[in-house]
């Protein structure tokens, strides 16, 4: 057995490669796809944190009319980013991080396809995290809003617009870096035997996701770079007086922005296809139509972005074009449901944790895809435009869906991340204040909406019938910050030595990543396993029986042992050269807004750290 790629160099050089396997610089090399999941799934939980604190605080100044707490100009920045943080920094990146996590595993692979473009993902995620938030900081965060109208979001006189115009160019960069990753792996290294429709319908999410990043960055990327040319260097994409058209800005903002939608939400969708079936102890209710529902949903995506430009003038044909594909749209979304709810129906249902985030997850998203509906009406969306019933809309679609989906995955797979559960007292508890809370904070903005109650307005006067349903609001707003302190608690207390301890498959689950030891060896597999069944991990654990009862097989469905085999697995180096690239790119940025020479210097950094990557050695033994 050939050893040397093990040995330390006697002479060090750039291109050595790093030999730590543990403590604080073995996650920084680290190029295994399952440490670069936990690292995008705690950045993306401490901008969730750092988002919730934005809100708490827009809920404050809201609570009273009248109020003070936040001057008009940091309420704008506020608002600005808490939009920002969740969409971009939040509920993208959790899906990254269990597409880095779990792709590999479910489909019986040993990692991503590219595993140090994976971390160079990561470190220009972080960083372009870091890149936004700075600008609280160096002059002011970005004030015109989540969406950056033109030609308001050309004219504010602050550097938070061009951090704004710059920082989601930084963050596309990862995103596109990964969606090229996802495709390339899922299309690639299946195991033996797992055709496409053998997948986990949650592979089949990703897979659309990945597809909807790769079409849909640059789209977003074009109208930034006309941004930030109308910002830094004077153009006039955006400037009527110059011949520059605004609605340009909102037609491509918008053409990416729907996509993103399905962006956010598609893997809330793949993760409750996976619990559901798993606790209601049968296969998933017509599976091939979950499987084209999603793929109907990423492709009639790009159909609908106008419904977000009714009040816009686009022309009574334009409106009922697009007011009939949002209607259309809502048929695989209604497909889905109507599946999850064949899944339980008749099933033997197990209410753990996860299960209720999934139960939550399907009744939040039929309010938001109703309301949804309603926007498609183009007298009612010229009612609704501009108000909080938009807002109760959006939230019940993307944190009743998404985060509801991506609590119900935390519950479901820790286990197999960290070899232990988390705390089903403590679960339940997270569970009803999250319900709660949610419905308390969000609900009445149906209410104070259908009354006239315009968005983005920093305070309002006494009198207009507001006032309760705004407190109401911001209790509920409160109630999911202490949700999410009990969540917190339950991470701590669970991580105690023996604690709800898990085996490798604590569920009795029926995919693939709970065949193998908990938490996964590094090379996941010892032996690439043959895939002979859709949820093929369960057909070795039991077979149909008479009258279709599910038998078990004895001698089946135990995980991998370990053995001698991992010692002849080669497995990707680590390396510190995605993460010096990626700071090259974050100098070049900062560069960019404050007109300095050091455009040139970032960009020399990020070609030396490519340089190095091509020449360091490529895999370990």
């Amino acid at each position: 057995m050939a050893t040397a790629v093990w040995e330390q160099p006697r002479r060090r050089n750039i291109f050595a490669r790093p030999t730590a396997t543990t403590g604080w610089y073995s996650w920084v090399t680290t190029v295994d796809h399952k440490k670069i999941g936990i690292l995008y799934g705690v950045t993306a939980f401490v901008f969730f944190l750092l988002g919730g604190l934005e809100a708490l605080a827009l809920r404050t100044q809201l609570a009273t009319p009248d109020a003070d707490v936040l001057s008009a100009d940091l309420y704008n920045q506020f608002f600005t980013m808490h939009g920002i943080t969740m969409i971009f920094l939040v509920v993208m990146p959790m899906g990254v991080a269990f597409f880095n996590y779990f792709v590999p595993l479910m489909i019986g692979a040993r990692d991503v396809a590219f595993p140090r473009l994976n971390a160079l993902s990561y470190w220009i995620f972080l960083f372009g995290g870091i890149f936004i938030y700075s600008s609280f900081l160096l002059g002011g965060a970005p004030d015109g809003g989540w969406f950056g109208y033109a030609p308001l979001s050309t004219k504010l006189p602050t550097d938070g617009m061009d951090f704004y115009a710059v920082g989601l160019q930084f963050l596309g960069i990862a995103s596109l870096a990964g969606a090229v990753n996802f495709i390339v792996t899922i299309l690639n290294m299946r195991a033996p035997g797992m055709t496409l429709m053998r997948m986990p319908v949650f592979i089949w999410m990703a897979l659309v996701v990945s597809f909807l990043l790769l079409f849909a960055m640059p789209v977003i990327a074009v109208a930034l770079f006309e941004l930030m040319f109308d910002r830094l260097f004077g153009t006039n994409f955006f400037q009527v007086a110059a011949g520059g058209d605004p609605v340009l800005w909102q037609h491509l903002f918008w053409l990416f922005g729907h996509p993103e939608v399905y962006i956010l939400i598609l893997p809330a969708m793949g993760i409750v296809s996976e619990v559901l079936p798993t606790f209601s102890r049968k296969p998933l209710f017509g599976y091939a139509a979950v499987v084209f529902a999603g793929a109907a949903i990423g492709f009639m995506g790009w159909g609908v972005w106008a419904h977000h430009m009714f009040a816009v003038g686009l022309g009574p044909v334009a409106n009922a074009a697009f007011a009939l594909s949002t209607m259309f749209i809502a048929v695989p979304t209604g497909v889905k449901i109507f599946n999850w709810i064949g899944t339980m129906w008749g099933g033997s249902l197990r209410f753990n944790t996860s299960m209720l985030f999934s139960v939550g997850f399907v009744a939040m998203f039929i309010i938001g895809g109703l309301s949804g509906v309603s926007h498609s009406i183009v007298p009612h969306d010229a009612q609704q435009t501009d108000t909080y019933y938009v807002v109760a809309h959006f939230h019940y679609v993307l944190f009743g869906g998404a985060l509801f989906g991506i609590m119900s995955g935390l519950y479901y797979w820790w286990p197999k991340i960290f070899g232990h559960r988390l705390g089903e007292g403590l679960g339940k508890l997270n569970f009803w204040l999250w319900f709660i809370g949610f419905n308390l904070t969000f609900g009445p903005m149906h209410i104070v909406g259908l009354q006239g109650m315009p968005r983005r307005i920093y305070t309002y006067p006494d009198g207009m019938g507001w006032n309760l349903w705004n407190l109401m609001e911001t209790v509920g707003a409160f109630v999911i910050a202490v949700s999410t302190l009990v969540f917190l608690v339950n991470v701590a207390v669970s991580r105690r030595k023996g604690r709800y301890e898990a085996g490798a498959d604590p569920w009795d689950a029926r995919t693939l990543e709970w065949s193998i030891p908990s938490p996964p060896p590094e090379y996941n597999f010892a032996e690439i396993p043959v895939i002979t069944h859709r949820d093929d991990f369960w057909h070795k654990k039991y077979f149909v029986g008479p009258g279709k009862t599910a038998e078990p097989v004895f001698s089946g469905g135990a995980a991998e042992a370990e053995h001698e085999a991992e010692h002849h697995i080669h497995m990707p180096s680590p390396s510190y050269f995605p993460v010096i690239a990626a700071f090259g790119l974050l100098v070049a940025a900062y560069a960019v807004i404050f007109g300095l020479p050091a455009v040139a210097i970032g960009l020399l950094i990020t070609t030396l750290g490519f340089f190095g990557w091509v020449f360091e050695p490529g895999a370990a033994e």
